[in-house]
């Protein structure tokens, strides 16, 4: 359709976008964006979240096969919709302390280096904005994350996510500050100082994020901060006891950290469960499914004697499958786990865990260490692919990988086909030896029915009279807990001001 008077295209007007920033990482900005993402939705908004540029190594697959970071597919998932690359459009995982997986919607481009990243940023910038653009095209609220802190003046130039992000698409920026870990009031009165005059300007206000107690007493420092800024702060957000959401990122994973809210069993037997901390642990979500069964208890751990100890040891994913392999051995956890398999325990490996647990590892591409040899618990070799598999399965569960099967002597385990579309029989996925489980596939515990088939195993191996609450349903639980963040959102954040901000 053309103007009249000009005959120039008319262009639909774009919705609204604002940016959720946060002091430092872990403030709070992905629950928050959950949270009013689930709200809005729950009002009748057509609305979607947005994260320029993540760095994590918890991603999940979109149903085009791109990946995105796994925050960013809870977010969507609080929206109503399907995970989407435009809704994480740069993704990092990091390999190293030093280096970095590039992610560019959806597509592994390489790796990169701290500074070798700041090469990229101006195009990365550009294409992030343009991304943007077009979700508002599309809905009616985009409600974007920002990275890390804005405080960071020293990345400013080529930001992608915060400051830049807004000054691109003009966006309205709060500010979300923890003050369960102290220190709050310096923590937004400084993030607001050390930014510029332009910069300082977008931001209209603060958000306070778990905060106990009686709040007037932390009115008069509120009212004091905002005589000093001229920002006001908008909401008082409680803590949430019993929040129970996936981990943005695997360094939530800490050692000794009981997961999930830890419900009583239904009857007979409880079963532990330990997850064994790997330095670069990733799609560390996997193991929070089994969490949400009354009964089970699940922890992180770093040491041989929980390795012997446990009814179910699981070796999860991680993003530098040789190394991490090597950590493994060199702190004596290597043997701890071949005791425990000689020993009739249940161990369950996944993707980078599965892969470790082989006969042998080709690996030319994350480590270029090139052929490794495995812990042997499978008679199963493993060779890294250039190109990364990226699957999304129907029953939810999905795979992330460089790493291939390219010979088994063990039985599969996870059917994957019937006998009729497989020449010569059934096909199957992973392996399945005695006490050994195995797959390269994430997510396959999310599924209620194959998460309690797996735990009837566990209980079987062990000799426990473990009950399965046929009830429990992990997604059950995160719509749960998604509308618990929403009704939080809700109470304390006026978000008709809110709304007529943007």
């Amino acid at each position: 359709m053309a103007d009249g008077s000009t005959g120039a295209p008319t262009q639909a007007p774009l919705g609204a976008a604002v940016l959720i920033a946060g002091t430092t990482s872990d403030a709070g900005k992905s629950v928050v964006v959950a949270g009013l993402c689930r709200a809005l939705a729950r009002r009748g908004v057509r609305v979607a979240p947005f994260k320029a540029q993540n760095m994590s190594n918890n991603s999940a697959v979109c149903p085009d096969g791109g990946e995105i970071g796994r925050a960013q597919a809870l977010q969507a998932a609080a929206c109503g919709l399907e995970p989407s690359v435009d809704f994480n459009p740069i993704l990092l995982k990091p390999g190293s302390d030093r280096t970095s997986q590039l992610v560019v919607r959806g597509v592994a481009r390489g790796n990169v280096s701290a500074k070798s990243y700041v090469e990229h940023r101006s195009h990365l910038r550009a294409a992030a904005a343009e991304c943007l653009q077009d979700l508002r095209g599309r809905f009616d609220v985009v409600v974007c994350e920002g990275a890390g802190s804005p405080a960071e003046i020293n990345l400013r130039e080529t930001d992608v996510a915060n400051m830049g992000l807004a000054e691109a698409c003009d966006l309205p920026v709060y500010v979300v500050g923890d003050i369960d870990r102290g220190g709050v009031l310096a923590h937004l009165f400084g993030t607001h100082q050390i930014l510029s005059a332009q910069d300082r300007a977008r931001i209209k206000g603060f958000v306070v994020n778990k905060f106990r107690g009686d709040q007037s007493i932390l009115d008069p420092g509120l009212e004091e901060l905002q005589r000093l800024t001229g920002v006001p702060t908008v909401a008082v957000l409680p803590f949430i006891h019993g929040l129970w959401v996936d981990a943005e990122d695997s360094l939530q994973s800490v050692v000794g950290q009981v997961i999930g809210p830890g419900l009583p069993a239904r009857g007979g037997s409880r079963l532990t469960v330990a997850a064994i901390r790997l330095p670069r642990v990733s799609n560390a979500t996997d193991i929070e499914a089994l969490a949400c069964e009354p009964g089970v208890t699940v922890r992180w751990i770093d040491d041989a004697a929980s390795v012997a100890d446990a009814d179910l040891l699981v070796l999860p994913g991680s993003k530098a499958t040789v190394s991490d392999l090597a950590w493994l051995r060199d702190s004596g956890l290597a043997d701890a786990v071949a005791q425990r398999a000689a020993a009739g325990g249940p161990i369950l490996g996944i993707c980078g865990g599965y892969q470790m647990m082989c006969r042998e590892i080709d690996d030319p591409v994350e480590s270029s260490e090139g052929l490794v040899e495995g812990l042997g618990l499978f008679d199963t070799d493993i060779a890294f692919h250039p190109d990364k598999t990226l699957i999304r399965h129907p029953d939810g569960a999905y795979e992330i990988h460089h790493g291939r099967v390219v010979r088994s002597g063990d039985p599969g385990w996870i059917k994957t086909h019937d006998s009729s579309e497989v020449p010569g029989g059934a096909a199957f996925e992973g392996n399945a030896k005695g006490s050994l489980r195995g797959t390269h596939r994430h997510g396959y515990l999310e599924h209620d029915a194959n998460r309690k088939e797996f735990l009837r195993w566990v209980a079987d191996v062990r000799g426990k009279q473990y009950v399965i609450d046929e009830a429990a349903s992990f997604h059950a639980e995160r719509e749960r807990q998604l509308d618990l963040i929403a009704d939080v959102i809700e109470q304390h954040w006026d978000l008709d001001a809110l709304l007529g901000e943007l």
